[in-house]
């Protein structure tokens, strides 16, 4: 198998309106938890329960935790760059179309949840010739990791992390990643975890946000 290697350069990069235009993707997996665990007040059932969480990267350049992404270039759709930027960043593979693992599925909830919407933000290191204000517009996607490799592009100089979602807002690096979070992926899924709550009380293994809903 050929070595993976990260693009660079900016000579593909697509601009809109003066606006750099950015791909990303929140990568996420169920984690199961046994209910006995409960919360510490010892009224687990011994039933289980898949809990939600996310996966962020360090900054290079600062403190903070990040969702992997970067640039749309020309040669790629805007999901094929999303995935390429897991991979490169986070060395996540996944699927950004899902049934939520058959829970959602169950009740026939379609599967166009995975595009969380555009972010606006600005980056001085972004700055060129053609966004001189270092505007960017980031498209932003919900991405189910199906596989975690050992080995990835930017390896030696990202460490990745896995957190609930209350702690993964704590550690946003960038309040428009945080608003991605709050607003895009974790709308959908209280939305989605309402509508179908009623028919989802005879399940045995319920998804859970830890913390949100609590």
């Amino acid at each position: 198998m050929s070595e993976l290697v990260a693009r660079t350069g900016r000579h593909q990069q697509r601009y809109e309106a003066g606006c750099r235009l950015v791909a990303g993707c929140i990568p996420f997996k169920y984690r199961n938890r046994n209910c006995e665990e409960g919360d510490g007040d010892g009224d687990g059932d011994g039933r289980s329960e898949k809990i939600v969480e996310v996966l962020m990267i360090n900054s290079t350049s600062g403190p903070g935790l990040l969702f992997p992404k970067g640039g749309w270039e020309n040669d790629e759709t805007v999901e094929e760059a999303a995935l390429r930027e897991a991979l490169e960043e986070a060395g996540v593979r996944g699927h950004l179309k899902d049934k939520f693992t058959g829970f959602f599925s169950l009740f026939g909830v379609s599967g166009a949840w995975e595009f969380l919407g555009y972010y606006d933000f600005k980056s001085k290191t972004l700055q060129d010739e053609f966004s001189p204000e270092g505007l960017c517009k980031a498209a932003m996607f919900a991405l189910l990791v199906k596989e975690e490799l050992e080995s990835w592009p930017e390896q030696s100089t990202r460490q990745r992390s896995w957190l609930t979602v209350p702690e993964a807002i704590e550690c946003c690096r960038h309040p428009w990643m945080q608003e991605a979070l709050e607003k895009g992926f974790l709308k959908l899924y209280a939305d989605h975890m309402i509508s179908t709550s009623k028919e989802a009380n005879h399940i045995d293994s319920p998804v859970h946000c830890q913390g949100i809903f609590d």
